[in-house]
């Protein structure tokens, strides 16, 4: 038996209230930073020092390591008490039901669990049987992330076909085809996919009331993590097992419910309190990780939300410096300044991996990449590639590449291989037809091609076709970045709404890409740069040692969690951050004033807010923004602002003074 815990000791009083409540519905708002996993921890072992029986505890969380981290520390507290606890992620839990239940669905005991790649193998099997090969049709890892959106949500898959292929040739009908005979595949080989097991859990659970009845009188207590984060089928299963003894402790911050593109439904906890009447509130609002002064800047900023549980943020910091706005010209200047104050704050004794560049979007991080490269300050990307090594851009590249180089057979099998049913066999063969040299504007080459292709692939090679057809040499000097466009719109924007789950967001770099191109004279300079800039990303790629000081590149969905000395927030502006879909739709703005919350509780001593107000367009005109709205609902008294925009701080007006 371990020494007791001195919970008046080792928490705070807004965390001790949960943590000794007695049972009951309860629902714990943790603002960021106040210690939500520490509260879970404590919450546990209380309830097994009370005499709990650690089998009849149930403690959902979203990732397999919060788990792990929260039973480990659990078990410091209270030793091997907590052995017999079921802890582990909603995918886990259902398992664990459906390994003696799966019986009820007519599966197997043991069935087999189906990785991604075994999934898309089965459905291109599926899209092949019902002779969709050769059709404009979506790829398998479209379809899953389709098919677990219509699982989480509940929502007929039909619709969302309609809706994500309105402007395409996709046939919804064809997609709910696929479907049903995947299930049905699935079933005959008794296998699940990832979806499935919580779709199955839930299903078995709703329709088997017994089996129901056991789970429910079983666990006494039901504690929730990231309660904002659940989807219908989660919030569901959490109010079954609940049923019988109604001990359910969830905890959340509505303020950073930010996930809804993957399903998350702000309404679980905003409807908590109505779907448990007798619904104890506590708040955690006492913040150990930021200044005042931050803090006082995320207060503010999600005050005009409509829909929330009102808190606020209390430092136990010393005051500090206020947080900076910076009014800059463009990207450019932009990127030039936060290089410039990233050297400034080395030069000060900071280290890089204390610094983060946060942004909405990885195209907002387009130039300053480039400036960073050339500047030989390490960086790394959370969660995401390089820019130029990304696909969707080398794929675009590959026309530029063979426009200035009819010898380069690598982007030419890379371009030939986006067509259906032509592979890096197939296009080597054609490739050495040509006698290893394609001229694009050449209409010879390209019925060469033409002629030598599968037919279910001329179609698609008739519309790249199009780019090249009445293309004049002076477009690969005065305005190559019409050829991306040209290939977007006649080719790459249907191929990426088929290939890629995230496919607008692929398109918006695209966008960015060819908007990128006006600062370049020349075809053959571009490319230049573009290779110069990508090999020394390679050789400063730094090694796990050195990951340790260098500097963090993230979207704000991947940086929820995590914390730094040092915030950047780049491109506030209105249409940029919030972007222009969300300015136009309520509910969204309220997710993107979100973002900006959990972007802002990122950083723990400074925060520099970056507001450029041009944007160059491919045609060579300016979009110019106004300051992000998120920033204009701010007091003034809370920032400092700086402006550079008409300075003399400004870059020069050609990349190649920039290079070293």
């Amino acid at each position: 038996m371990s020494k007791k815990i001195d919970f008046e000791k080792t928490l705070n009083a807004e965390q001790r209230a949960p943590v000794l409540a007695e049972g009951g519905p309860m629902l714990v708002i943790a603002a960021a930073g106040t210690g939500k996993t520490r509260t879970l921890i404590y919450r546990v072992a209380c309830l097994v020092e009370r005499g709990i029986d650690p089998r009849s505890i149930l403690l959902l969380t979203f990732t397999n390591k919060a788990a792990n981290e929260m039973l480990d520390r659990a078990r410091m507290l209270v030793g091997n008490m907590v052995s017999g606890l079921w802890g582990g992620t909603f995918h886990h839990v259902a398992n664990r039901i459906l390994r003696f239940h799966a019986g009820a669905l007519g599966y197997t005991s043991d069935y087999t669990i189906m990785d991604r790649d075994d999934s898309q193998r089965l459905l291109r099997d599926c899209i092949t049987v019902l002779d969709l090969r050769d059709k404009h049709f979506p790829k398998p890892r479209v379809l899953l992330g389709m098919f677990a959106l219509t699982a989480n949500r509940q929502c007929p898959l039909e619709e969302l076909a309609e809706e994500r292929f309105e402007n395409h040739p996709v046939n919804p009908e064809d997609i709910v085809a696929v479907h049903n005979l995947y299930q049905k595949r699935k079933k005959e080989m008794n296998s699940m996919d990832f979806d499935d097991l919580l779709v199955n859990a839930w299903q078995i659970l709703k329709q088997e009331k017994q089996i129901l009845k056991n789970y429910s009188e079983r666990f006494q207590h039901i504690l929730v993590d990231e309660y904002q984060d659940t989807n219908l089928i989660q919030s569901e299963l959490i109010d079954m097992l609940a049923g019988h003894h109604g001990n359910l402790m969830v905890v959340g911050d509505d303020f950073q419910s930010i996930y809804s593109w993957r399903g998350a439904d702000f309404k679980n906890i905003m409807s908590f309190p109505d779907r448990y009447p007798n619904t104890r509130i506590f708040k955690l609002e006492t913040n150990y990780r930021s200044v005042p002064e931050v803090l006082d800047v995320a207060n503010a900023c999600i005050q005009c939300n409509p829909e929330q549980f009102q808190k606020t943020l209390k430092s136990t910091r010393e005051h500090s410096k206020k947080p900076t706005v910076v009014s800059l010209a463009d990207g450019r200047q932009q990127a030039l300044f936060v290089t410039s104050h990233i050297k400034s704050l080395m030069e000060k004794g900071e280290i890089l991996s204390d610094i983060a560049i946060i942004y909405r979007s990885h195209y907002h991080a387009l130039e300053l990449q480039f400036e960073l490269t050339r500047a030989q300050i390490p960086y790394i990307i959370t969660s995401g590639m390089r820019f130029f090594e990304q696909a969707h851009i080398k794929d675009v590249c590959t026309i530029l590449r063979l426009l200035n180089n009819h010898n380069d057979e690598l982007s030419f099998i890379r371009l030939l291989c986006l067509l259906p049913r032509v592979g890096e066999k197939t296009a080597r063969k054609i490739w050495r037809a040509l006698h290893a040299h394609f001229n694009p504007l050449l209409s010879e080459h390209r019925e060469t091609v033409k002629l030598k292709l599968p037919a279910p692939s001329r179609e698609d090679w008739g519309k790249i076709e199009e780019v090249f057809s009445d293309l004049k040499p002076s477009t690969m000097t005065e305005d190559f970045g019409e050829i991306i466009y040209r290939f977007t719109s006649s080719f790459y924007d249907d191929y990426a709404v088929e290939t890629f789950d995230n496919h607008k967001h692929r398109l918006e770099d695209i966008e960015e890409l060819n908007s990128y191109t006006t600062k370049f004279d020349s075809l053959s300079e571009f490319l230049s740069e573009v290779a110069l800039i990508s090999n020394l990303d390679a050789e400063n790629e730094p090694t796990e040692e050195q990951e340790q000081d260098t500097l963090r590149l993230t979207t704000i969905h991947q940086a929820k969690g995590l914390e730094w000395k040092v915030v950047f927030i780049l491109w506030l502006a209105d249409g940029m951050f919030p972007t222009k879909r969300a300015i136009d739709e309520p509910e969204t703005e309220a997710e993107e004033r979100r973002l900006f919350y959990v972007a802002t509780t990122r950083a723990k001593d400074e925060l520099v807010l970056c507001s450029p107000k041009v944007h160059r367009s491919r045609d060579g005109s300016s979009q110019f923004f106004s300051p992000s709205r998120f920033l204009e609902e701010l007091p003034h008294s809370l920032l400092k602002p700086v402006n550079i925009a008409h300075s003399t701080y400004r870059p020069p007006t050609s990349p190649r003074y920039w290079r070293r």
